[in-house]
């Protein structure tokens, strides 16, 4: 079982997320800058009206925030090609990692606590996911923390922009090593996300496998291209669903690493972006995160049950 788990990190990484970080890399960037304060557009308070009788504060309604299209053709415009890949190198030197944690401290905290509770119930999956979540995101949010501030470096076109170390370097001489963990506050509060992904797909997989049993009782059939499509299908549909579920904290965690912000914690920025933009301001940017990570998601997930069951063929 180790040795399952130990091919498990070293393939799945190498496998899955590399080839979608770059070709995905535009609509991450226009999902960032849509989460960011700096498209931040709040209502404009007039002074207060003496009426008879009443006092009455006249306020404009917030005009809308720019579209996905429209955001990436104003990019293009003002900043250039390059400015669309801005945070690509973290992007790539992160992904790796980031889902060798995860996964390594999911199958192994799967593993121990199938022992300890029910095999494979929902409690197994919750609490693994959860270990695979926050191990992930403590260990790598410096990284993630890097590439936000690229993305939201706004150059103009032929401006040399930074990069990945002097950026590092910068908020290491500005905030300090606690600089590097603004937003693994909102990160823990997105390991629901993480839970509700891993619980509605495990509960998926269980019915797909249950079907197959129910046609072939007495066969057990090698999986085929069809079950590994229909395993992209359940991840694609946990994915969405845990997606708009827990997205808030995706616009939460961008507020939060933003330079030089206002922002100090999770509750605090949460409150602010609701009291001064209102609530769909925590749903900025979510097409864009959606058409990025419903594709990567199934993807990701196919391959990982792939390696798992070629690792488990070869022991």
């Amino acid at each position: 079982m180790a040795q399952r788990s130990f091919l498990n990190v070293l393939l799945y990484p190498r496998c899955g997320g590399t080839a979608g970080a770059i070709l995905t890399c535009p609509l991450e960037v226009v999902k960032t800058r849509l989460q960011s304060s700096q498209l931040a557009v709040r209502p404009l308070c007039l002074p207060e009206i003496q009426l008879p009788g009443m006092s009455v504060r006249l306020i404009n309604p917030t005009p809308p925030s720019p579209g996905v299209l429209k955001l990436l053709r104003a990019i293009l415009e003002k900043e250039g090609k390059r400015s669309l890949f801005r945070g690509l190198g973290p992007n790539l030197a992160g992904v790796a990692p980031s889902r060798a944690i995860y996964f390594a401290a999911y199958s192994t905290a799967k593993e121990r606590l199938n022992t300890v509770l029910v095999p494979e119930s929902k409690k197994v999956h919750i609490l693994a996911a959860a270990c695979g979540g926050i191990s992930s995101a403590t260990l790598t949010n410096p990284i993630w923390l890097v590439k936000t501030r690229m993305q939201l470096e706004a150059r103009v076109k032929g401006e040399m922009a930074s990069s990945a170390l002097q950026c590092a370097m910068h908020v290491y001489r500005t905030e300090g090593l606690r600089g590097f963990y603004r937003g693994v506050t909102a990160s823990y509060a997105g390991v629901s996300e993480t839970i509700i992904h891993f619980v509605i797909y495990e509960a998926l997989k269980k019915e797909l496998r249950n079907s197959q049993l129910s046609h072939s009782p007495s066969l057990t059939l090698p999986p085929n291209n069809s079950d590994f499509l229909a395993l992209m299908g359940a991840a694609a549909v946990s994915k969405t669903c845990a997606t708009c579920i827990a997205y808030p904290h995706e616009v939460v965690r961008t507020r939060l690493r933003e330079e030089g912000s206002r922002y100090r914690s999770f509750a605090q920025t949460l409150q602010l972006v609701v009291r001064e933009e209102g609530p769909s301001a925590l749903y900025r940017g979510l097409l864009a995160h959606l058409i990025r990570q419903i594709p990567n998601a199934a993807i990701m997930m196919a391959t990982y049950e792939l390696i798992v069951h070629l690792a488990s063929s070869a022991l």
